[in-house]
């Protein structure tokens, strides 16, 4: 059971005591990420990630990593489009330990110039890097195919003009409007009782904060088309289709309609482009929810030459979805499928400290697995269906990465 506390400064705390473990998993969400960044700074959430981990008052960056391997501990973090995590897995015996170093990153963090300009360098590489892998840039086209001008179009990484403009008074600044104790829950996983939630509050609890209200717009979905030309050796295509939102009651029934599309070995599209026709090594389709809208995405890669094939392959695949839906046995399968691979997520502290820090960052609210089970064995053809013609009643958005695009 999750059990949850509000401190009094705002701050949220989930903790979830599975004792046959020996180890926990804290972690600290913030509500910010490149959704809540301008055209100006575009990068900052995900810089900013980065010098939590170069050092503090007290701690250089090579004392931080050392702490954590010296107990054989680990410690890293994301930053996503709407949220930044910090986390770090311990032995049940180091836990307050790794409680006092987290927080000695979150508050006392000093953004030292010479290492802000090495870590610029880190995270230029990083850009590259991405930029080398188009089957992984392809899905950030999307996102600006989709989204437009809009923050949800923004890359996470943002840019290498971006990162020359940061400084450390900008990234205190973003703090101090971005990390409020209203915008950050602590998640904790594993042999831990209630009572390290006093730790926690002793550590986080009083901490104040006057930052902006966090209030966002809803973008549009556009439907846009976005082509790159790349020397690569094959041509990346991704798709785009209006999803739904954090928290919608259809969302199972999308997400088992997805698995049936795109999502698993077995699916149609996984079948019919790479199976039956040897069109792509990859193909899949996933679905990302955002907290007012979502996006069905569709990814294959291919010969050039092979792309207009693929793309008819696509089309057909999903016109028989609409005009068919799903047989009996696909939709007994991908329940099945979907509770089979929901139980085996959870039996990390990891995985358990994630859906519980996600759950009351987005939501604020926490289904048993019992409740989730439930609501999967509800979907039915019917409400399927009503998924399939709301995903696909618009053009999708498309991104294309390919050599010598006409």
């Amino acid at each position: 059971m999750v059990q949850r506390h509000t401190c009094k400064n705002g701050l949220r705390v989930v903790l979830e005591n599975i004792p046959a473990v020996r180890s926990v998993t804290i972690g600290i969400w913030v509500l910010t990420g490149s959704r809540n960044e301008t055209d100006k700074n575009n990068g900052i959430s995900h810089f900013l990630e980065h010098m939590f981990f170069k050092g503090t008052k007290t701690r250089t960056a090579q004392d931080i990593a050392e702490a954590f391997d010296s107990i054989g501990g680990q410690i890293n973090a994301f930053t996503s489009k709407e949220y930044t995590c910090y986390y770090a897995k311990v032995l049940d015996t180091h836990k307050n330990y790794a409680l006092d170093i987290l927080a000695d990153m979150f508050f006392n963090s000093s953004f030292d110039e010479e290492e802000m300009e090495r870590e610029k360098k880190v995270v230029y590489e990083e850009i590259k890097m991405y930029e080398d892998t188009p089957d992984d840039i392809v899905h950030d086209l999307l996102a600006r195919a989709s989204f437009g001008q809009h923050p949800l179009g923004y890359p996470i990484l943002g840019t290498e003009n971006h990162l020359k403009s940061f400084t450390p008074d900008l990234l205190r600044n973003y703090i101090k409007n971005r990390y409020t104790p209203n915008n950050v829950v602590i998640s904790v996983a594993g042999n831990v009782d209630e009572g390290f939630v006093k730790d926690i509050e002793n550590h986080f609890g009083n901490y104040q904060s006057s930052g902006d209200d966090g209030t966002i717009s809803k973008p549009s979905f556009l439907a846009e088309q976005i082509e790159r030309n790349k020397d690569t050796e094959q041509a990346h295509l991704c798709l785009g289709f209006d999803g739904l939102e954090l928290g919608n009651e259809n969302m199972y029934s999308l997400v088992v309609m997805n698995n049936v599309l795109g999502g698993s070995m077995s699916s149609r599209l996984f079948q019919e482009v790479r199976e039956k026709q040897g069109l792509a090594y990859s193909v899949f389709s996933y679905h990302s929810s955002f907290l007012d809208n979502g996006l069905l995405t569709i990814y294959a890669g291919t010969g050039k030459d092979q792309l207009p094939k693929l793309q008819d392959t696509i089309d057909q695949t999903i016109n028989h979805l609409i005009r068919n839906g799903l047989t009996d046995k696909e939709l007994i399968n991908s329940k099945e499928q979907l509770k089979g691979s929901l139980m085996l997520s959870l039996e990390s502290t990891t995985s358990r400290m994630s859906r519980n820090g996600r759950n009351e960052l987005l939501l604020k609210r926490h289904r048993t697995l019992d409740e989730l089970i439930t609501a999967i064995d509800a979907v039915t053809h019917e409400s399927i269906q009503e998924v399939i013609d709301s995903t696909f009643k618009t053009s999708a958005s498309t991104a294309l990465i390919a050599p010598q695009v006409s």
